[in-house]
């Protein structure tokens, strides 16, 4: 009798976190960052705290000038500037915020691995298992850990074995509630999402973990939208859903290539196929590639899986999608030194954009950094503009990938010090000053404001011929083409 007080003591003390208070973020990021925001945003009874080692990147949340926030997405100041210091707090003090949350989301890096076993293909957990280190450390009392990076199957497992290592009197519940923003849409998809997902075990406690987090996010988002299920299938939807996402992207950028062979048009074949109601019409906009930290890294991610439990022929399958998107960056890198007379040495190629796509600053994986180093291999001078990403920013992503160039066609050229960049590639806070003297010009991000700018007076300042590489196909052809310049759009002949 008196065990079972015990444990009906015990399993109480547990059902009152059903009405959470406090939750904690650990990781101040893209996705961290942003979500918080919008917890806090829509649930005003409960303190949200984002904490991150990175004390700048921390400052620059708490920055009285919300337009020096580290993220850039659409109405994302708007939403911190109604919860900042009323019950979201940013803070470097982990520890403190670990030992008074309910609710502990891990949303940390991780990174395609560099090293080891699983180089080049497997996901970096270190800082995951870092993150589940310092909770087991600090914990006083029963939390429920919540995967919000991108991970592959079976971690929960894992964070679950070093978290009951503790020896304390602490029940630890882990959930995966993967996240599926679109940069650049991210707050509106916050705001109204096509679904929530929340994986965790199916024990009774287990249920419960789950039904505290539906009970966070259902103060907005409609109870049929939030889908449970096993801590495993939540794992693998997310590494799923990207493949998918990018799968399609590859798809319509191989058609893009032979409609450039055929005289057939990329766009009015998405348009085709995109009214097919079983395929639709998303992710059907051809490219020069797909960028971002989710879509490769998830997909590689798949692959290891794959062969780790010895399916080969699945893993071939899914490395296609991620050959096709070197090849198409290679391809149009190959194609702006082919048309500029097999030679790019010496000329001023003005690239538009640097982010790996509109309405964020994020450069994580951003095809333009492709392309700028494979024309930097055969000596151009680069000017850039975007509206978003830093100099700094830029001189980074080149850095980084002199000692880090993987992919099936990226070109092994010699490795170039920062200052040897610096010296080829130019940062400009102008468009027009970018692109004056220029030999041609390439489009690597579709910020709209790039297809409102002044042509004729850009043309006019350019080098005949001028030449000019769409990678997103948003000017005008027909337009640019009476101007004078010498246009290549990707899948139109």
């Amino acid at each position: 009798m008196e065990f079972f007080a015990v444990k009906k003591i015990k399993h109480l003390k547990y059902k009152q976190m059903k009405k959470i208070t406090n939750i904690c973020c650990i990781g101040a990021g893209y996705v961290g960052g942003p979500t918080m925001a919008v917890i806090a945003e829509k649930c005003p009874h409960i303190k949200v705290t984002v904490v991150d080692m990175n004390e700048k990147r921390i400052a620059d949340w708490n920055d009285a000038n919300l337009d020096k926030l580290p993220i850039y997405e659409p109405g994302l100041k708007e939403v911190v500037e109604v919860a900042r210091n009323r019950n979201l707090f940013f803070s470097t003090d982990v520890d403190d915020a670990i030992r008074n949350a309910e609710i502990i989301f891990i949303s940390v890096n991780t990174p395609t691995k560099t090293y080891g076993v699983g180089k080049g293909m497997a996901a970096d957990l270190k800082f995951v298992e870092l993150c589940a280190r310092q909770i087991a450390k600090v914990a006083e009392n029963d939390k429920i850990i919540v995967e919000k990076s991108t991970i592959p199957v079976r971690t929960a497992s894992a964070i679950h074995t070093i978290l009951k290592a503790t020896g304390k009197d602490v029940d630890f519940q882990v959930l995966s509630n993967p996240e599926f923003l679109a940069e650049g849409t991210a707050v509106s998809d916050l705001h109204n999402p096509d679904r929530i997902l929340i994986g965790g075990s199916q024990d009774e406690k287990g249920l419960e973990a789950i039904e505290c987090l539906v009970g966070v996010y259902n103060n907005w988002v409609p109870r049929d939208r939030i889908i449970t299920t096993n801590v495993w299938s939540s794992e693998l939807s997310k590494l799923t859903a990207n493949a998918f996402l990018a799968q399609r992207v590859s798809s319509i950028n191989a058609i893009s290539a032979l409609c450039e062979k055929t005289g057939a048009n990329v766009e009015e074949v998405a348009n085709a196929i995109g009214r097919d109601s079983r395929i639709g019409a998303k992710f059907l906009k051809s490219s020069v590639g797909f960028g971002g930290s989710c879509f490769q890294k998830d997909i590689l991610n798949l692959v290891y899986l794959c062969n780790y439990f010895n399916l080969p022929d699945v893993a071939e399958y899914w490395m296609q999608v991620v050959k096709m998107n070197d090849y198409q960056k290679h391809r149009f890198a190959k194609n702006i030194i082919n048309t500029l007379f097999n030679t790019v040495s010496g000329k001023k190629i003005t690239f538009l954009g640097w982010a790996f796509k509109k309405d964020t600053n994020d450069t994580r994986e951003t095809a333009a950094m492709y392309v700028a180093d494979e024309l930097l291999q055969d000596k151009a001078e680069i000017h850039v503009y975007d509206p978003k990403v830093s100099e700094e920013q830029i001189y980074a992503d080149l850095e980084y990938l002199q000692t880090h160039r993987v992919g099936h066609f990226v070109e092994q050229g010699d490795v170039m010090e920062l200052s040897e960049i610096k010296k080829l590639v130019k940062v400009h806070k102008n468009p027009y000053d970018a692109t004056k003297n220029a030999h041609a010009i390439a489009i690597l991000t579709e910020w709209n404001e790039f297809k409102a700018y002044d042509w004729e007076n850009i043309y006019k300042n350019m080098l005949k011929p001028a030449f000019l590489f769409d990678g997103r196909n948003i000017t005008d052809k027909n337009n640019l083409n009476e101007i004078g310049f010498e246009i290549y759009h990707i899948g139109k002949a």
